[in-house]
């Protein structure tokens, strides 16, 4: 007689990395944008203190993912794929998560305030519009988005401030503008795609169509934006810097197409899922690290 098999418990720990999205840390490579694209990742002192804002800011977002996920443990329950989420599977109990969620936060601030309080107080301003919007922004129109972007405009600020690296009115005007394209995408992608059931509260506020003038109209500041900040550059390459706007451009263009397509709820995994718009970020890298080089 076989003896009977029991089935595989599965692992907290496991549960606890999954719900803390390392996959999603990808977006705090933004905390790189500022010091890349001034070309100063050469210096050491400069490489230490993105490193760790880069470090603080991969805490931070795992710590609100846990406390975000705790959060809405009974709306992930109804939908048809955020259910299999380890807290909403109860893989994960909610208290081991709230602690090892407030731990993450505590210790990225502490990362954040070993490369000064300027960098201290962007983590801390990211900690709190995230605990706002799980608590309350979240579920209010507009600002929902506007949150969330906020975010990402952070993390992109981060690198400069911890390498004390001057930011152009543009490249902020350009990191907001994209912040606020990329989370209306989110929105648009997931009004179309979950049922009425299983979406979230806010979305019942929108409608295709306002987001895709939304869409439009923030890609056209975008591109502005990027343009005005790459032939405003100076230095002996120029043209390096300018052409950028190209792939830029046409990586608007074909993000907006992918969107449009039914894609865009994971901004990250359609990057990285997409030769095409993989090889014209490849393309703008490239040229505007020859900008700050030659």
């Amino acid at each position: 007689m076989e003896p009977a098999t029991v089935a595989a418990r599965p692992s907290p720990l496991r549960g606890l990395l999954a719900t803390a999205r390392p996959r999603q840390w990808v977006k705090n490579g933004l905390v790189v944008a500022v010091p890349a694209a001034a070309g100063a990742l050469g210096q050491a002192e400069v490489l230490e203190n993105t490193a760790l804002a880069l470090l603080a800011f991969c805490l931070a977002s795992a710590g609100t993912y846990l406390l975000n996920d705790v959060a809405d443990l009974e709306a992930d329950r109804l939908h048809p794929v955020k259910r299999t989420r380890p807290i909403a599977a109860g893989e994960v109990s909610a208290r081991t998560a709230t602690i090892t969620g407030v731990a993450a936060l505590v210790l990225a601030c502490a990362i954040a305030a070993v490369s000064g309080l300027a960098l201290l107080a962007i983590v801390a301003a990211y900690i709190a519009l995230t605990t706002a919007y799980t608590r309350w922004l979240k579920h209010v129109p507009i600002f929902d988005i506007a949150t969330v972007a906020a975010g990402f405009f952070l993390r992109a600020v981060a690198g400069g401030v911890a390498a004390d690296i001057f930011i152009s009115k543009w490249f902020l005007i350009l990191s907001g503008g994209g912040s606020l394209f990329l989370v209306t995408a989110k929105r648009y992608a997931e009004l179309r795609a979950a049922p009425v059931e299983s979406q979230r509260r806010v979305l019942s506020e929108y409608s295709e169509e306002y987001l895709r003038a939304m869409l439009a109209t923030i890609a056209g500041v975008v591109v502005v934006a990027y343009c005005i900040w790459a032939f405003g550059r100076t230095g002996s390459a120029t043209w390096a810097t300018s052409a950028s706007a190209v792939p830029f451009v046409l990586g608007i263009m074909r993000y907006g197409l992918l969107v449009d397509q039914g894609h865009g709820e994971e901004p990250e995994m359609v990057l990285f899922r997409d030769r095409t718009l993989l090889g014209l970020a490849f393309a703008c890298i490239v040229l505007l690290m020859l900008g700050t080089v030659l």
